[in-house]
């Protein structure tokens, strides 16, 4: 570990190793610094991506995918079944271990330097500008310095607390989450199934994510605002205990997801968020793997052109700001303003969606025909929907 880089970047995840990917391959040195012994682990996500969304930035590997989803069943409070198929687009549930440590492998193989255990404990700041971290690694503390710093750290950020950005959410966008890894499960291998309504995840969903054969992701994510009466966790078990009695739990994993809008000002002098860390999730599903990896190498090509100008002012880095908006970010914000609609429908409101969704026909019925049948008490919101499925 020298003393000195051109870019640190803090978290090994998905978006902390595009960054690095993107910056070694402009020729300036980086480093990363994970906390964790082994990159990868612990997981904690659902490991849900789409075939579109992965094959922007490469080819996926076999080794990467536990499962190929090819439909969702999305079931109602009173339990109609609406399946849909997908007809331009692959699902996978990935085995993240491996996807997150081939891709810090690729990183280094750019020219990055990957450090684990490395526990950044502080920023360095001079005249407002962030000049690098202070870390723990191998029982020394060192002070590393960086032209630019990009925080990874996920949605605990402590990088963007220190750095002076807001990165607070309000309760009710904060998901309590808790997820099994279970073995013992007949289920369809190529469809992930998501229960909506107040007895399954009352201000949230319930996922079962196939992970090959007789083996799932089972968990549930549910408004802040309703876990002080029942937790998640109590939720699930009782799922569990309901319908799927003799499966084994392999492995638990449980957190906080913030379903809330990106963060206006993910930058400050010397410094960008990105990923989790930015508040870049999808309010509606909480899945964060491909926009953190599409925040990630914007942030790396961005701090490219910071170096390469000798600007690495808030106001060159707002480059970033604004590519990520134009890419995910506004679509983000329609998401989030179409969650906020559809968590306040009632059960009844749900299953009467459900009931008009199962009339249409199974080879018309799209993701993006659920949607607007979701915004049915605010039709204005209908233009957003369109724009999301549409791409503009």
């Amino acid at each position: 570990m020298k003393d000195k880089y051109d870019v640190i970047i803090v978290g090994g995840g998905p978006t902390g190793s595009m960054a690095g990917i993107e910056i070694a391959k402009s020729g300036y040195s980086v480093c990363i610094l994970e906390k964790t012994r082994d990159i990868g682990c612990p997981v904690r996500c659902g490991e849900a991506v789409g075939h579109s969304g992965l094959v922007q930035f490469m080819q996926p590997k076999d080794n990467w995918i536990a499962s190929k989803i090819m439909s969702v069943k999305l079931v109602s409070p009173k339990e109609q079944e609406v399946n849909i198929k997908f007809n331009s687009e692959t699902g996978y549930i990935l085995n993240r271990r491996v996807f997150d440590y081939d891709l810090s492998k690729m990183a280094v193989d750019y020219g990055a330097e990957v450090y684990t255990k490395a526990y950044v404990k502080g920023l360095i700041k001079n005249n407002g500008y962030i000049k690098g971290v202070k870390v723990d690694f191998l029982d020394q503390s060192k002070e590393l310095l960086a032209k630019i710093v990009i925080g990874a750290d996920g949605i605990d950020s402590r990088v963007g607390r220190w750095a002076g950005i807001r990165t607070n959410v309000k309760m009710k966008d904060m998901e309590s989450c808790i997820q099994y890894t279970v073995s013992n499960i007949d289920i369809d291998n190529e469809q992930m199934v998501m229960y909506v309504g107040s007895n399954f995840a009352p201000g949230g969903y319930l996922w079962i994510f196939p992970k090959g054969k007789n083996l799932a992701n089972i968990g549930i994510g549910i408004s802040g605002k309703f876990s002080k009466n029942k937790s998640a966790k109590k939720y699930l078990d009782d799922f569990l205990e309901k319908k799927y009695p003799n499966v084994s739990i392999l492995t638990t994993v449980c957190g906080g997801v913030p379903c809330a809008s990106p963060i206006k000002n993910p930058v400050s002098d010397g410094l960008m968020l990105a990923g989790d860390a930015g508040r870049q999730i999808n309010p509606m599903t909480g899945g964060g793997i491909i926009s953190g990896m599409k925040a990630g190498l914007i942030a790396g090509q961005v701090a490219g052109e910071a170096l390469k100008k000798n600007d690495v002012s808030k106001d060159f880095l707002n480059t970033y700001t604004r590519r990520m908006f134009k890419d995910f970010g506004k679509n983000y914000e329609r998401f989030y303003k179409i969650k906020e609609v559809v968590n306040q429908l009632e059960d009844s409101d749900l299953d009467n969606i459900a009931e008009s969704v199962l009339s249409v026909p199974v080879e018309k019925r799209t993701l993006s025909t659920v949607f607007k049948k979701a915004v049915f008490k605010k039709p204005s919101l209908i233009i957003d929907v369109i724009k999301i499925f549409s791409g503009l």
